[in-house]
């Protein structure tokens, strides 16, 4: 995009409204590199992370972001491996903890989904390393004394000899206050002295650093703490290059990952940059727009930025696909300047993925070239007129411009002969159609309204007046030309009504009818304006009120299945607790031999299906729909493969298994668990092989527990304990494998607890060793 148009639009002045919202250097950054471009993809990417943005700030809180300085060039020393201060390193690390900061941030997310803006997270590169190195630098920017261990002990030992020099200077002070002429230590040439009368220097011996003015006071070092503040300054000498040592090295350990620092600044900024916009958003009442295939530009109550939001005029500007000029005909008042530059404004805000100060639902084109010719542009340097100066920007434009450019004028044809003028706007107006350039002119030049009207792709607009109240109202009137107010002006500000009548008489009647055209036409624009206005306040409305009631929704479903769901919980531990008890109880019923052992299977049974299930409701109707076309209901008879017996179907469980009775047994099970038994017609043509048949049971004299988590293990074991009792098997093989030794104690103790079990060992080492117990039922 050419500078001049943005320097015309002053579009440096609106970043820098967006500018006031950033925290960050690396956002200031991005801020002054931020230009629009003509690439959609790119532009509606900005537009989908603004808006996920803005869907995770809503829902989630602001980001935290804080104040980072620019590491740009303390990052190019690193790299000529200059040397850096320690406050360099604090800077480094400010900005990499914001970046683990905001990283942390985006991964807690809840409630919002954000596919494009989580590309850009997604660059963040875990710099847990690097800040762990930085730990060295304390908050305030200095090294940290335990940097090293040399360098605790140096500064431990100063530290030691600062407190004893002080402890025998005070003691010097409480003795001699009458030779000193202040009774405090202070500092010369980087020594602690004391303040001596010139009369008395001798009573305290030492090193002079220094004398007042007047002679009268000496400053001397006593010679007893001369030694131990030499002691102290050459160790401040090793303190020093101890520092500078650490550092090199922390530099040198950093430069490796100079690319990934880059890296999470440059994220910071972009961030930052996000923020920036949804906050100028929120607080201008700013809109994402659509963006338009085919050049069409739909702009609802669109106002400008750099006026005063309580005087500004919103302006719903229409520039459909078929519409190539625009000619805004009428006096020079009104308004028609600012509706260019709000056109002119909005797309380059657009176009560099800014919000724009308009109604949602507002829709603008992509131009590679937006270009204007508007204000005051007479060149005293050049000796140019201001008709010259125009006409020069002209050429230079009509040059440029072809079917992907915006062109606006501002006062087409003005400074030179009015039928010349007008003549010139016409033909230029033409060149831009013929060449499919999107134009919005503005012009006093009667002579464009018939353009307007005779040309395809040509439409007149005009700038309202309010007559009653004598004042322009700034509203764009699209479809009417406009019209000159001359003659109700000046019968209004008192002008002879022989001279107003003599002027009316010098109109022609065409032109007469034109203006009353003019009128007719204005008045039911203003009818259809105020009609669209309602419409559009009751389509918001119910918007508004649709939003709401989705969300309402949604947060009541929400409620409702964690409600569910918890009483679910609460009931099933409630009857697991129950159940456990009842299994101690038939555990020493069976002790006392007074229950069978397919008994106690089947009040097993019977207790675990008071545990309600924690399921998907709506899963649940597709399951017995599912059931139902396969012809399963209660009653039908069924061949149960486990235990190779029959049962019947009794009900469909609210987890999707059936209950099936087995004799004196019921139980749950799965539709994979079963088949559905042939009618008896069927049965009867197969029933002398069937009695050939010998039947054997299908479940296995083996239990594999290798791999099961221990709580899912112990409910194998039990049901398969249940299975073989039935199946009158007399050895069984648990497989538990060695691994940690959980699995195998677990079987160790069932076994030992049953009273189904004759014996056990382990298998032979050819067999599985103690990897397998063989166990013997009674």
């Amino acid at each position: 995009m050419n500078k001049k148009i943005l320097d015309i639009l002053e579009f440096d002045q609106i970043k820098a409204q967006i500018a006031q919202s950033l925290s960050t250097s690396q956002g200031q950054n991005e801020m002054a590199r931020l230009s629009p471009i003509s690439d959609k993809a790119r532009i509606q990417k900005w537009f989908d992370e603004l808006s996920e943005f803005g869907a995770i700030v809503q829902e989630n809180g602001p980001v935290p972001l804080s104040n980072t300085a620019d590491l740009t060039e303390i990052l190019r020393r690193i790299e000529l491996d200059a040397s850096l201060a320690s406050q360099e390193f604090a800077k480094i690390k400010k900005a990499l903890r914001l970046a683990n900061e905001t990283r942390r941030f985006f991964e807690q997310v809840v409630n919002v989904s954000f596919p494009v803006l989580g590309q850009t997270i997604d660059k963040f590169v875990d710099v847990a390393y690097l800040l762990g190195l930085l730990q060295v630098i304390d908050s305030a920017g200095a090294l940290s004394d335990t940097a090293s261990d040399k360098l605790y002990t140096l500064r431990q030992n100063i530290k030691k000899g600062d407190a004893e020099v002080k402890k025998i200077l005070a003691e010097i002070l409480s003795k001699s206050q009458s030779s000193l002429t202040e009774s405090i230590i202070t500092i010369r040439q980087g020594r602690p002295v004391l303040a001596v009368r010139s009369d008395s220097k001798n009573k305290i011996p030492g090193i002079v650093h220094d004398m007042s003015a007047s002679g009268q006071t000496f400053y001397i070092e006593p010679n007893r703490v001369v030694q131990l503040n030499n002691d102290i300054a050459q160790k401040k000498i090793e303190e020093k290059n101890e520092v500078a040592r650490i550092l090199r090295e922390l530099a040198e350990a950093i430069k490796p990952h100079i690319d990934d620092i880059r890296q999470n600044t440059w994220l910071i900024g972009q961030i930052d940059l996000i923020n920036a916009k949804y906050r100028y958003q929120v607080a201008q009442k700013a809109t994402v727009p659509l963006i338009s295939d085919h050049k069409a530009i739909k702009l609802y109550a669109a106002r400008h930025p750099l006026i005063d939001p309580k005087v500004v005029v919103a302006n719903d500007l229409f520039f459909d696909q078929t519409l190539e000029t625009i000619a805004i005909t009428g006096p020079n008042t009104g308004g028609k300047t600012i509706t260019l530059k709000t056109l002119g404004v909005a797309q380059l805000m657009a176009q560099s993925g800014l919000p724009i100060l308009a109604d949602l639902g507002s829709q603008v084109g992509i131009f590679t070239e937006i270009f204007a010719d508007i204000g005051d542009e007479q060149s005293i340097a050049q000796s140019l007129s201001t008709f010259s100066s125009h006409m020069t920007n002209i050429v230079k434009i009509l040059d440029q411009v072809d079917a992907k450019s915006l062109v606006l004028f501002d006062e087409l044809g003005a400074g030179t002969d009015p039928k010349e003028g007008a003549a010139l706007a016409i033909s230029i107006l033409d060149f831009l159609k013929s060449k499919h350039a999107k134009t919005l002119a503005t012009t006093h030049y009667p002579e464009l309204k018939a353009y307007g009207v005779e040309s395809d792709g040509v439409e007149n607009a005009s700038m309202a007046f309010d007559l009653d109240n004598f004042r322009p109202t700034y509203r764009l009137v699209q479809g009417v030309p406009g019209r000159s107010n001359a003659l109700e002006i000046s019968r209004r500000l008192g002008l002879p009504t022989q001279i107003l009548e003599e002027a009316a008489g010098f109109l022609t009647e065409d032109e007469h009818d034109v203006n009353v055209m003019i009128a007719s036409l204005e008045q039911k624009n203003q009818e259809m304006t105020e009609s669209a206005k309602q419409i559009k306040a009751l389509e918001k409305d119910n918007e508004l009120l649709h939003h709401d009631l989705s969300r309402a929704l949604e947060t009541f479903n929400r409620d409702r299945e964690k409600e569910l769901n918890k009483a679910r919980q609460e009931a099933q531990d409630i009857v697991k607790v129950a159940v456990e008890e009842a299994d101690n109880i038939l555990k020493n019923l069976q002790e006392k031999s007074l229950l069978k052992p397919h008994e106690i299977i089947d009040a097993k049974h019977q207790l675990g299906e008071l545990a309600p299930e924690i399921v998907d409701l709506s899963k649940n109707k597709v399951l017995k729909k599912a059931k139902a076309k396969r012809g399963l209901k209660p009653g039908v008879e069924v061949l149960v493969l486990s235990y190779n017996q029959r049962g019947n179907l009794i009900r469909l469980a609210k987890d999707g298994r059936w209950e099936v009775q087995m004799g004196l047994i019921t139980t749950k099970l799965s539709e994979d668990e079963f088949e559905p038994i042939e009618p008896e017609e069927t049965v009867k043509k197969t029933k002398t092989k069937a009695v050939k048949k010998t039947v054997t049971s299908n479940i296995k004299a083996q239990l594999d527990l290798r791999g099961v988590r221990y709580e899912e293990a112990q409910k194998m074991l039990d049901d398969y304990m249940d299975q073989a009792l039935l199946a009158n098997l007399h050895q069984i093989t648990i497989v538990h494998g060695i691994g940690t030794g959980v699995i195998r104690d677990m079987v160790r103790e069932y076994l030992q607890r049953s009273r189904h079990v004759k014996s056990y060992s382990y298998a032979p080492q050819n067999a599985g060793g103690s990897g397998a117990s063989i166990v013997t039922l009674k």
